[in-house]
């Protein structure tokens, strides 16, 4: 894991000079952290053209990554500026992002648990059919054959 950085002004220095590097146009907004955000890395707000990014991402994950999330927030940022396609949907957004290596999604912090599956097999013919929920085996019949299904595991 990376240092922790939460001192704003090393933020604002590191927004600036990743958009110098790697957009080649200036930031002259204001880039501060945001202690509620949970899953986002960041926040790009259009009204007052100022940026937010996770503290708490920020001290868990590696200089790459967080260069990776500003780079992210950025896009949008220069984006809105040129009036063109800012949001993730857009292909100019898209394009903009793979051109300067920044990240589509953001980390997960937290390690996904996996869900349990359970398996139903149909009596007459074999087919089965994984499902993460219960299916009521005296309404649901197979697809295949009509059979009914029986819960194996």
């Amino acid at each position: 894991m990376g240092v922790p950085m939460v001192d704003t002004n090393e933020l604002q220095s590191l927004v600036e000079e990743v958009s110098a590097r790697d957009f080649g146009r200036p930031f002259t907004d204001q880039a501060v952290f945001n202690g509620r955000l949970r899953t986002t890395g960041g926040r790009f707000f259009p009204r007052d053209m100022h940026l937010e990014f996770n503290t708490r991402m920020f001290a868990a994950v590696d200089q790459t990554t967080r260069v990776g999330i500003i780079r992210h927030e950025l896009t949008h940022y220069h984006l809105y500026r040129e009036h063109r396609g800012f949001k993730h949907g857009d292909r100019d957004f898209r394009i903009m992002l793979q051109q300067v290596s920044g990240l589509r999604y953001a980390p997960s912090l937290t390690p996904r648990t996996p869900t349990a599956t359970l398996l139903y097999r149909c009596t007459r013919c074999g087919t089965e059919y994984p499902r993460r929920r219960h299916i009521n085996t005296d309404r649901y019949v197979c697809s295949r054959c009509r059979g009914r299904l029986a819960l194996v595991g």
